[in-house]
């Protein structure tokens, strides 16, 4: 077993990582859009953080404390939960090509869409920024309002992205053949967590690209000179 290499904490900190990630164990047709997908991981973190200073200047703008505290548990709770709860499924279902982590990914990164969904739109109390919250305050502080603009920016561009990313991803398991019953199939015999068959599958997956990829090669027609 490969040693955890994530999250990279500073030696000092008393804490080992929690988790083993490397993109280049994922197949080579998957680990672009595995990239982009930690990538989005990134950007909503990040605009959890932008928020959590947009609400700062909300509160010291005169629109209470409510927002700043939800603000922090935001932050908090959801930058880790995140990554657990959608983007290890995807990373795992790319790398093992498991229908049940690609149906725990859909299920969750559903809710996800919702929640970034709700976060844009801003209902004040709710501990984001978002687009009624910053339009209702520009009459009370146009310097707060701008900065809790950038993250009600930050949560749509995020909702966008995460709809497109769902989108495509569903679009290439349904074309793969991927359904339910494959996800409860391996619910039931235990594959999704053994080892062994996740490696053996990650195997076959990629081998049956690259004898995708040398038919196309192989089928391509010739001609002779004599045929012209």
């Amino acid at each position: 077993m490969a040693e955890n290499n994530f999250p990279p904490l500073p030696g000092f900190i008393p804490l080992k990582p929690c988790f083993y990630q490397d993109f280049e164990e994922i197949p080579d047709q998957h680990r672009t859009l595995c990239k982009r997908m930690y990538y989005l991981w990134i950007l909503y973190s990040a605009t959890l953080a932008v928020n959590f200073i947009g609400c700062m200047a909300w509160m010291f703008g005169g629109g209470g404390v409510t927002n700043f505290g939800m603000s922090i548990i935001w932050l908090i709770l959801f930058t880790p939960c995140s990554y657990v709860c959608w983007f290890r499924p995807i990373y795992k279902a790319f790398k093992t090509d498991s229908s049940f982590n690609y149906m725990a990914f859909f299920f969750v990164f559903m809710a996800q869409i919702v929640i970034a969904i709700i976060q844009a739109i801003g209902i004040p109390g709710w501990g984001v920024c978002g687009w009624l919250g910053t339009i209702t305050f520009f009459g009370t502080s146009i310097f707060a309002s701008i900065i809790m603009l950038i993250p009600t920016i930050m949560f749509t561009a995020v909702s966008v992205l995460a709809f497109m990313a769902f989108t495509k991803i569903h679009n290439f398991y349904r074309g793969s053949g991927g359904s339910m019953s494959k996800a409860q199939e391996e619910w039931t015999t235990g594959a999704w967590k053994n080892p062994h068959v996740q490696q053996a599958t990650q195997q076959a997956a990629m081998g049956a690209a690259q004898g995708a990829m040398q038919q196309q090669q192989y089928s391509t027609p010739t001609y002779d000179d004599n045929q012209m």
